[in-house]
């Protein structure tokens, strides 16, 4: 087959060759770019006369004919050709002829490619940001729901002192937050249009790069053209922002693994999103969680493998840089349904609150109240910490929590104690007398929990292309 760079050679490439430097298989995704910026670049060709306005609306119409076809299944993208440029370009002259091959002027592969990716990362980062935003969403319910649910909070996996399920989810949802922040960042600084750089230098012709920037709603022009067509930092970005996502999802997935075992039993996953065992008749597995935390590595691995392809390559563009598609698309993917399923899981299960209660209860959570109790009556702090953990040596002989001891054992070990030791430790004061900014005491959740109403509604639109 004819290739676009085909003049200067005397013989076809070697089959395998031509396999092994083929990217369509994968390239082809980025079809709906391609078109998109073909037309902008031809519409900015005829803009400054560069082609007539018979030959831009033959080539438009064309290129729309085309999408309107690949939309409908009319047309399949074929994997004969090299890459999606090579097809759109071979399809448009079969349908219009000549003109088409005006299609390329001013304009390199190297710019094209960049440019399309582009198009299609920028569009990828609004639906991942679209996906965070429902993950917040479903967080905040619950939140709502859950201000009155206590638990167990952890430190080193060892119970520490008592929370709400609310504050526990709070945490969750200022990692998503600003996951969300990240996608922005990385939105703002890779918005620049690539489109005229050319293969590395520019053009002669008289192109209007900030046309074609504020066609396809860019912020403007890149500045550089050797950086234009060899720059994949964006890419590396989004991968890291990508990873860290997977790792917040992991995290909680861990947790959701933990408290759907038999030894925690704080939920309960709906049936849709849990599996059974072959032979194990009696198990309800926590298999989307389990995925979840072991897809983590695979994106993590694109974000490594992008970076080693990245760090020897001299400017401007160098054929290495294919390989960012291929991993950058899987990620996009993987991240996508992840956050997707992780949601729908989240927002069928059901919490056991009798269970997490008791398992604050019994985990001595309180012992740091009873301690601050002592403090409050005059009692150093040290000493107090020793007094308390002597209170806990005999619960755990008896068999009970600090709730459960008479007013005569609290104070055989320590005379300060009062009949109102009761109320200080019990879940409810434990948690809803920290009220700092940021605790998860019921006056500072409610303020959490309106601030994160808030910032939902004023970030409704996040994305302007």
């Amino acid at each position: 087959m004819a290739q676009l760079w085909g003049g200067r050679f005397t013989k076809e490439t070697d089959q395998m060759v031509y396999d092994f430097n083929a990217s369509i298989s994968f390239d082809k995704r980025l079809w709906k770019q391609d078109i998109q910026g073909s037309i902008a670049h031809v519409m900015m060709l005829e803009k400054q006369e560069i082609l007539s306005k018979a030959e831009s609306n033959e080539i438009v119409n064309g290129l729309t004919q085309i999408q309107e076809e690949i939309e409908s299944g009319l047309m399949k993208i074929s994997h004969e050709y090299e890459d999606i440029h090579s097809f759109m370009e071979a399809k448009l002259i079969e349908r219009i002829g000549e003109t088409g091959k005006k299609l390329h002027t001013g304009r390199s592969r190297n710019d094209q490619v960049a440019l399309d990716m582009r198009l299609y990362t920028r569009e990828e980062i609004g639906q991942i940001d679209e996906l965070l935003k429902e993950m917040l969403e479903v967080l905040l319910q619950l939140m709502k729901e859950h201000i009155a649910t206590y638990m167990p909070g952890f430190t080193h996996l060892q119970k520490a002192q008592p929370i709400t399920l609310a504050h526990h989810f709070g945490a969750y949802f200022e990692m998503f937050k600003r996951d969300r922040l990240r996608m922005k960042d990385i939105f703002k600084r890779m918005n620049y249009c690539p489109l005229g750089a050319g293969a590395l230098a520019g053009t002669t012709y008289p192109l209007d790069r900030e046309y074609t920037a504020q066609l396809l709603g860019f912020e403007g022009a890149t500045r550089n053209s050797m950086d234009s067509v060899s720059d994949r930092d964006y890419l590396i970005e989004l991968l890291s922002a990508m990873s860290t996502v997977m790792m917040h999802l992991s995290r909680f997935s861990e947790e959701v693994i933990l408290w759907n075992s038999n030894e925690y039993q704080f939920i309960e996953i709906d049936d849709a999103y849990s599996t059974g065992s072959s032979i194990v008749p009696q198990k309800k597995n926590p298999d989307i969680a389990e995925l979840v935390r072991g897809k983590t590595g695979r994106v993590y691995g694109a974000l490594m493998a992008l970076l080693t392809t990245m760090k020897g390559i001299p400017l401007a563009y160098n054929k290495d840089m294919q390989e960012d598609k291929e991993m950058v698309f899987d990620a996009i993917d993987t991240t996508k349904t992840c956050l997707s399923l992780f949601t729908k899981m989240l927002q069928t299960m059901k919490f056991k609150e009798k269970q997490m209660e008791d398992s604050a209860r019994n985990g001595f959570t309180n012992a740091t109240d009873a301690a601050d109790y002592l403090v409050k009556h005059g009692v150093p702090f040290r000493e107090a910490h020793s007094i308390v953990g002597r209170l806990v040596l005999l619960c755990i002989e008896k068999q009970i929590a600090l709730d459960d001891m008479s007013l005569e054992e609290f104070q055989a070990v320590s005379p300060v104690f009062q009949a109102d030791i009761y109320e200080v430790i019990s879940m409810k004061n434990c948690v809803d007398l920290r009220n700092t900014v940021g605790a998860p005491g019921r006056a500072a959740m409610e303020q959490a929990i309106l601030e994160a109403e808030t910032y939902l509604k004023s970030e409704k639109v996040r994305f302007k292309n």
